[in-house]
């Protein structure tokens, strides 16, 4: 297997690459804070310029989930339904289409709750049947949990995937299913199992649409891999100071955190930390916990004598994870987050030792 790097200067060129070498099946692997999202929505913009169509591309992605959200009916508590933003052309012509009985086969295959859409209303509803008193009692409207929502949201896109892979109106426009990190929140089995309808669909004899995977789960990686076999293209991507770098990788790119490792420290050395740096310090954080079997990340944070139970470190990572800085706007850090993130990163390297050599001078990356 080939393993030389490839330079490239933006996300719009990997994007134009993919397609330019036209493979049935194309897997990313790339950590948090590469850009895996802006990648499909670079990949989505390439396919409106076309002279011959309007797009060419379905996607799934964390846009596709922000599709649906939830009314609570904080004041009844009662009435509670999933909002769908029907104005998106994600949902065009549906109407008539027979999605919930689309849906509820490949629903089934995860969790036995009922549900109802409502294209013309824009909602969802779900039931639910339990057993009280020896006898069946349906739930209405009821709330379902955080997991849930996806796997469904999951298999709404797949419901329409699949007309597309069928090539029936209104979806045989497709030409591409581009699907970025569809199990971010599921479990390891659930994961496998995501993973392995996928790949029995998208190996279906009458599939003509092309399909690419990006991803920072690594064990969804290595499923799909094995499932779409040696004909898909598998590639580890990453970003650096320079643009963005490519190559080809095995279904296992586990040892991808070396490098961010290493990108970390230069980004120290050079002052040159941005706010998503805390985003790839922390599931640098996750691997090392789970390597090490601890239950938290947290857990691989050096406490201080300033710092007796973690807090402030753990705190920060937290914050700057989920406080709403941009990957599309990059912001560099104040000098006290600074201080804050190297401290924490020195302190990790010095506690799970890495090879010295590591963070000498990098060689440079060939193009």
């Amino acid at each position: 297997m080939a393993t030389e790097v490839h330079t490239i200067e933006s996300l719009e060129a990997f994007a134009q690459n993919i397609r330019e070498r036209n493979k049935r099946f194309t897997l990313v692997y790339a950590y948090n804070g590469t850009g895996k999202t802006r990648l499909s929505t670079e990949f989505k913009e390439i396919g409106k310029q076309r002279e011959e169509k309007e797009r060419d591309t379905l996607y799934f992605n964390a846009f596709t989930e922000d599709l649906f959200w939830w009314n609570n009916d904080l004041d009844g508590d009662s009435d509670r339904y999933l909002n769908i933003n029907t104005k998106s052309r994600f949902f065009d012509d549906l109407e008539g289409s027979s999605i919930d009985d689309r849906i509820r086969p490949i629903l089934r295959r995860y969790f036995d709750f009922g549900f109802r859409t409502n294209i013309e209303e824009s909602k969802v509803v779900f039931t639910k049947e339990i057993i009280e008193n020896a006898e069946s009692v349906t739930l209405e409207n009821i709330k379902i949990s955080r997991g849930e929502e996806r796997i469904f949201i999951w298999c709404f896109f797949l419901a329409i995937a699949q007309i597309a892979i069928d090539q029936q109106e209104p979806y045989d426009w497709v030409d591409y299913l581009y699907i970025d990190d569809p199990i971010s929140s599921l479990d390891d089995v659930n994961a496998i199992a995501v993973a392995h309808h996928l790949g029995r669909i998208l190996k279906s004899d009458n599939n003509k649409v092309k399909t690419v995977i990006s991803t920072h789960h690594s064990l969804f990686f290595n499923v799909m891999c094995n499932e779409l076999g040696s004909g898909a293209r598998k590639l580890l991507l990453r970003s650096d100071s320079d643009g963005y770098n490519y190559k080809w990788t095995s279904d296992t790119p586990f040892i991808y955190h070396i490098s961010i490792v290493q990108q970390l420290d230069k980004a120290i050395k050079d002052d040159n930390l941005y706010t998503y740096h805390f985003n790839v310090l922390r599931n640098i954080l996750e691997k090392a916990a789970n390597f090490h079997g601890f239950s938290s990340w947290r857990d691989c944070i050096v406490v201080n004598d300033d710092d007796e139970e973690g807090t402030l470190r753990s705190r920060m990572i937290n914050v700057m994870n989920h406080g709403g800085y941009s990957l599309f706007e990059p912001t560099e850090m104040v000098e006290q987050n600074k201080e804050v993130f190297a401290d924490i990163f020195e302190n990790f390297k010095n506690n799970y030792k890495f090879n010295e050599k590591l963070f000498e001078e990098p060689e440079p990356i060939e193009n």
